[in-house]
């Protein structure tokens, strides 16, 4: 292994993932971490960056990430720790279990998991060894998917957190790389396996198109370059039309005054802004019919998400799954709800008396329960639950999911209305507030 020699100052490839790092702002103190399959493509990145690392003063390290999945698989973590150890790089073996029955494959299942746990690993960026024929195969892959601007803008060269200084390089300068520096790697016997859909375009699809279209590798990665700019133009689009909509809460009349597209493209950017995908295109025309017809309140179902509409405002929000169980409190500042957290703090003269609760033999957060009404200031009469929420403006789809708070049974407040006004704190008396904090 010539892993250790001194990497040339003139190289080409080592200049371009120097343009890369340049770009994303790293320099002496941030801390690189290798994302090191034992792959010809994690072998040269790790070889180049070991090579940059003296001038541009970033720490490096490596993590592999062992799946247990080949026979081979201990061989290529010793593989890569060798490497490191070459390059007086830290290596770190991350060691993870795979779920064999994931619903899109074991191939996404061990995709899953790998990012899962590098994503554990602290560090400034993860670095990863993509190249140029790898963004043509994902964006060969997302289209034949149907996928819209941002799924065809595949991957970039800088991301938050994450770089692929190779992604402007061609798979066989890499080898050649490798080669002319007497570097050695492993081979993954699953990446021949053409049962999985990204290697039957890898080996059987892209070498067909490169023999009638021999730049096919170069135009499709350059295809997704322009994907990602009409992306960012259709994300300013939808920010302009959201801020003349309403802002974080849209006006329905104003939405469903946009063009269908237009609406379309605003909501896909709430669901991003989320962090969640898109639907199904049919999903989101069906939505934006719904949202013209005029009913209210609204709940359309968007996967992980939902489309709602509420006296006169409309908003995307994550999908409020099944309704939360039961929780006692026992003096914790913070409890698990739904999908979400209650956070609680002692506060004087504020929330609710903990006398009460001190008082009281089980004090618990649940769901609000049959015939449950509640004071929300003295004088006033009790009011049911329907009619408290209605005068709190809480939609109807979320006051199954509304904690109350309850002491031996009595009801002594509820998320978004308040506090019963026999149990509220009396100024200078200890009390206790509650926040129910959602996703």
């Amino acid at each position: 292994m010539a892993a250790s020699r001194t990497l040339r100052p003139d190289s080409p490839l080592a200049a371009r993932v120097a343009a890369v790092l340049d770009t994303a702002g790293v320099g002496p103190g941030s801390r690189l971490c290798v994302a090191l399959s034992g792959g010809v493509d994690s072998v040269v990145l790790l070889h180049l960056l070991a090579g940059l690392r003296p001038a541009a003063g970033f720490t490096l390290s490596a993590a592999h990430v062992h799946h247990g999945l080949s026979l081979r698989a201990g061989q290529w973590l010793a593989h890569c720790e060798a490497l490191c150890r070459a390059l007086h790089v830290p290596f770190t073996p991350l060691h993870v279990e795979v779920a064999r029955d994931h619903p899109d494959g074991l191939e996404a299942a061990a995709r899953h998991a790998r990012h899962a746990a590098l994503a554990s690993i602290d560090c400034d960026w993860r670095v990863f060894g993509h190249h140029r024929d790898d963004q043509a195969e994902t964006v060969l892959f997302r289209l034949l998917r149907g996928a819209g601007t941002r799924g065809a803008a595949a991957m970039a060269a800088v991301e938050p957190g994450r770089l692929r200084p190779l992604l402007d390089t061609a798979r066989a300068e890499i080898v050649a790389y490798a080669r002319a520096n007497g570097l050695r790697w492993v081979e993954d016997e699953s990446n021949a396996d053409p049962r999985h859909r990204r290697n039957f375009l890898r080996h059987d699809i892209l070498p067909r198109l490169e023999r009638v279209f021999p730049a096919a590798g170069a135009t499709l990665a350059r295809a997704a370059a322009n994907f990602r700019e009409a992306d960012a133009l259709l994300a300013d689009l939808a920010a302009l039309d959201g801020e003349a909509c309403g802002g974080e809460r849209l006006r329905r009349d104003a939405l469903c005054a946009l063009p269908e597209p237009r609406a379309r493209n605003l909501i896909r950017a709430r669901l991003h802004a989320l962090g969640l995908d898109a639907p199904p295109r049919a999903r989101l025309v069906e939505v934006v019919r719904q949202l013209r017809e005029g009913a209210e309140p609204l709940y359309v179902s968007l996967g992980e998400a939902a489309c709602c509409v509420h006296r006169g405002e409309a908003w995307v929000e994550r999908a409020l799954g099944e309704p939360p169980v039961p929780v006692r409190w026992t003096g914790q500042d913070r409890l698990p709800w739904g999908a979400g957290e209650l956070r609680l703090r002692e506060a004087t003269g504020e929330g609710v008396s903990l006398r009460w609760l001190r008082e009281a033999d089980e004090v618990v957060f649940a769901p609000r329960r049959v015939g449950l009404r509640l004071r929300t200031a003295p004088g006033r009469p009790r009011h049911g639950f329907k009619n408290l929420c209605q005068q709190a403006g809480v939609p109807p789809w979320l006051r199954d999911h509304l904690p109350v708070l309850y002491a031996d049974g009595a009801p002594l407040w509820i998320a978004g209305i308040g506090v019963a006004a026999e149990a509220a704190c009396a100024s200078g008396e200890p009390g206790l507030e509650a926040e129910w904090l959602r996703r």
